[in-house]
């Protein structure tokens, strides 16, 4: 195929992406028609999105995987990432996350994956399978790394992991769900800055006679002893 026509190509298959985004935020996934998506691309005939997608689920799948940011991230910038020290990498993490709380649209797609995810489980393990499984075993590898190398101490990086993506979750669903009036005072830097600095205090490696055990059954073994507590 010429240049030209690749770019064509490309660029009518953007613009469909666009159109489904805002059709997919307005009116729901399951309510969104060809016509539709159609109607709001600007292309000529409903037909002609199936020349670019095989079908909405597809259509579906390109939406979330090229208008999320931290997917972006993921697809573009992962191996990079995985070299930066903690704070840096969570930092650019966190800030591609919350990244779509910048427009509109993208707060309303958020809002519409998470409806559908709780009615439709096929819906849900679809989306599962885009988005927050990569992200998940992105942090849970970046810091199964970090705790390898002594960067951080030992504890269950797939634990860990939640514990530093639910954060940012429920900063999303209380300022965006729930209209919180103190959440929405809360900026998106700030709860960044807040997030990765609480979660690396609780990484941190202690001095060895303050570094308290932390009882764990997930094979992630914590070998350490206290002047101030008992053995077990």
């Amino acid at each position: 195929m010429p240049q030209r026509d690749e770019q064509g190509f490309e660029g009518r298959r953007q613009q469909i992406i666009d159109g489904a985004l805002e059709v997919f935020a307005s009116k729901g996934f399951e309510k969104a028609t060809n016509k539709d998506i159609a109607t709001a691309s600007g292309i000529g005939s409903p037909a002609l999105i199936y020349h670019y997608f095989k079908d909405k689920n597809d259509l579906l799948q390109q939406v979330v995987e090229q208008r999320l940011p931290v997917l972006q991230l993921l697809t573009h910038r992962e191996n990079e990432i995985m070299t930066k020290p903690p704070q840096d990498a969570l930092t650019i993490f966190a800030k591609a996350f919350l990244e779509g709380l910048e427009t509109p649209k993208s707060i309303a797609l958020m809002k519409l994956l998470l409806s559908e995810a709780f009615r439709q489980p096929i819906f849900a393990g679809t989306i599962n399978t885009i988005g927050p499984s990569r992200s998940i075993a992105f942090l849970t590898r970046y810091l199964e790394k970090q705790i390898s190398a002594g960067v951080m101490k030992p504890m269950n990086p797939g634990a860990a992991a939640r514990c530093f993506a639910g954060s940012l979750i429920a900063y999303i669903v209380t300022r965006e769900v729930f209209l919180q009036p103190d959440a929405q005072q809360i900026s998106s830097d700030t709860m960044i800055a807040t997030a990765v600095e609480v979660f690396l205090r609780g990484l941190e490696i202690s001095p060895p006679d303050t570094h308290i055990p932390i009882p764990d059954t997930d094979s992630y073994k914590v070998s350490a002893t206290t002047r101030d507590i008992r053995p077990y």
